[in-house]
């Protein structure tokens, strides 16, 4: 039996492929990288929450800033100092408004990295979301990955 259909190109060298990946972790982020980044308290990020000002307000990630992609060429240099890595986020997989986001941060010259998953994946995973009515945190999805040990403290079914 083989591995790879007969009708497809055959798949590339090991190092073209190890390059490919590589060029994408350097534009991607994870949730849980991120989450582990703001629990350090990293120096020099900045997190744009890229949804509806509305989205933002009902609950965003701890410190994110909302801006649109559309108006980052406009506010970005009011809003995030230079030399920081920024951090972009939608609502979820099916959204490229972090990746529209991104690219216009890109192209005023910041270093910048998509979170993959955005929003959803982040309240999925049960990670801090700051609300009107204070910090929450969800019970994780199980079929995001193994939960962790929260406390019941903050959290909401």
């Amino acid at each position: 039996m083989s591995l790879v259909r007969r009708d497809l190109p055959p798949p590339r060298a090991a190092d073209s492929v190890a390059a490919r990946f590589t060029a994408q972790l350097q534009i991607h982020t994870d949730v849980h990288d991120v989450a582990a980044d703001l629990e350090a308290g990293a120096d020099g990020l900045v997190i744009i929450d890229t949804r509806p000002h509305e989205s933002w307000r009902n609950g965003h990630l701890p410190g994110a800033i909302p801006m649109r992609a559309e108006s980052v060429a406009t506010e970005a240099a009011g809003r995030v100092p230079p030399g920081f890595v920024v951090v972009t986020y939608g609502w979820g997989p099916a959204c490229d408004s972090a990746t529209r986001a991104a690219q216009q941060f890109a192209l005023l010259g910041y270093r910048v990295k998509e979170m993959l998953g955005g929003y959803e994946y982040w309240v999925r995973r049960g990670l801090p979301v700051l609300t009107p009515d204070g910090m929450f945190r969800s019970w994780p999805d199980p079929r995001t990955g193994p939960a962790p040990a929260p406390s019941a403290e903050g959290m909401s079914r």
